[in-house]
Parts: C-alpha cells; sequence; structure tokens
C-alpha cells in the first residue's frame, strides 16, 4: 500500500538528502546556540553527522558539506559570510527569508527536516528549544500554513491503519511515498539511493572484470608452460 503527497518548495529547486541535512542543521542551530551563529563549515559538519535527533544519522566528508553549501548559496537558502580578519567562512541559512517564515514555522520545518515524519504531538515535543508552543493545536496551526503556502512547504499524510494521529513530512525534497507504514521517502532521495546503486553494481562490474583479465592472464602463462 501506498500514500503519496506531492509538492515542493520551489519547482527548480527540490533538495537532495544531505542539502536538507546541511539547510535543517543551520536552522536548528539558529535556535539552540545562537553565541555560535553563523557556523563554521567544521560545526555544520558536526551537526550533520550528529547521532541524536538525526533520522537518518549520517557522516558527511568536510568536501560534502562544503559542496552542499554552495549549491544552496547559489539557490538562495544559505549565505557566506567572510568577515574582515575572519580565517574561516561562516554560513547562515535564508529560509525566513525565502519562503517569509516566522520563527514557529522555521522549528516545525526543520524539525521535519532532521527527524523524518512525525505527528503534530511529537513535532511539539522535539520543538521545545527551537519554539515553544503551548499546545498541540498551535502546532497544527503552524504545520496549515506551512501545508496552505504556494507551493506547500509541507504535506499531511493519512492515518495509517492502527493509528489515531496523522502524520505531517516536509516536501522540500519533493513527492512522499509511504510504502507499506515505512519511513519517508522523497523523489530526490529515492534518485540518490538509485543512484548509489547503480554506481556499486558498476565497480562490482569493473571488479569483475578485472578478476577476469587476471584469470585470462594467468591460464595464459600456465598453457604455454606446455608448448
Amino acid at each position: 500500500m501506498t500514500n503519496e503527497a506531492t509538492g515542493g518548495a520551489d519547482g527548480a529547486a527540490v533538495l537532495d538528502p544531505i542539502e536538507i541535512r546541511v539547510l535543517a542543521v543551520l536552522a536548528e542551530k539558529e535556535a539552540l546556540t545562537p553565541d555560535n551563529y553563523p557556523m563554521s563549515l567544521n560545526a555544520i559538519v558536526n551537526g550533520c553527522n550528529q547521532l541524536s535527533s538525526r533520522d537518518p544519522v549520517m557522516q558527511l566528508t568536510d568536501e560534502v558539506v562544503q559542496d552542499t553549501l554552495q549549491r544552496l548559496i547559489e539557490r538562495k537558502l544559505v549565505n557566506g559570510i567572510s568577515q574582515a580578519g575572519a580565517r574561516v567562512t561562516k554560513y547562515e541559512h535564508r529560509m525566513r527569508i525565502k519562503w517569509t517564515l516566522e520563527q514557529d514555522k522555521v522549528a516545525v520545518l526543520a524539525v521535519l527536516m532532521l527527524r523524518g515524519l512525525q505527528t503534530a504531538g511529537e513535532i511539539r515535543t522535539r520543538t521545545g528549544r527551537l519554539h515553544e508552543f503551548k499546545s498541540v493545536a498551535e502546532v497544527e496551526t503552524a504545520l496549515q500554513f506551512l501545508i496552505d503556502k504556494y507551493p506547500p512547504l509541507v504535506a499531511r499524510l493519512e492515518r495509517a491503519p492502527g493509528t489515531k494521529e496523522p502524520r505531517y513530512g516536509h516536501l522540500l525534497g519533493g513527492e512522499i511515498t509511504i510504502v507499506a507504514g515505512s519511513e519517508q521517502v522523497n523523489s530526490a532521495a529515492a534518485g540518490m539511493t538509485q543512484g548509489g546503486r547503480i554506481g556499486q553494481l558498476e565497480q562490482e562490474v569493473a571488479a569483475l572484470r578485472g578478476e577476469l583479465e587476471d584469470l585470462k592472464a594467468q591460464f595464459e602463462a600456465f598453457r604455454q608452460q606446455f608448448q
């Protein structure tokens, strides 16, 4: 069984999972550690690879995050700041400006980006340090605002069998598809997964070809011993 919701923040700016993670970390740390914001590359990498409050857990390198930041800058979702006398560039997100969002909406979106599909109650619990919602109803109001934007930033999914509350997911990575109650899969993530599998198969084929060439050479050397 599948449950789908379509949309996206911008048809030309569907984000891949790493871009989503980097952007969400910037939004999260802006609220959690304002004294260390804007953030250095090293701090962003640490935030992306954090083991807690992350689904999925990632292991990103400095090079991957640097390339991702550059793409986000080109899309005007991140701003790089080079201060006079500073040794490193620091970065800040521009979601608030890009999509005209107040902090409560940024908090909801960031938690969805960092932790996948969630109910309004789960979002309220997990946004505590980013923005204090007094009730689940306040969370639902913020979610509805994000749903009603054009294009929408969030989708409300139908209740899964055996559950009491609907879940919500962001649409920054494109269409959301739920298969048999599994976690969120969007078009960008699916494309990356498919690309990764193809790349792995290509590597395996190349390795097998190399082994075959080695066997041919060994057989030829063995054959020549009897000529």
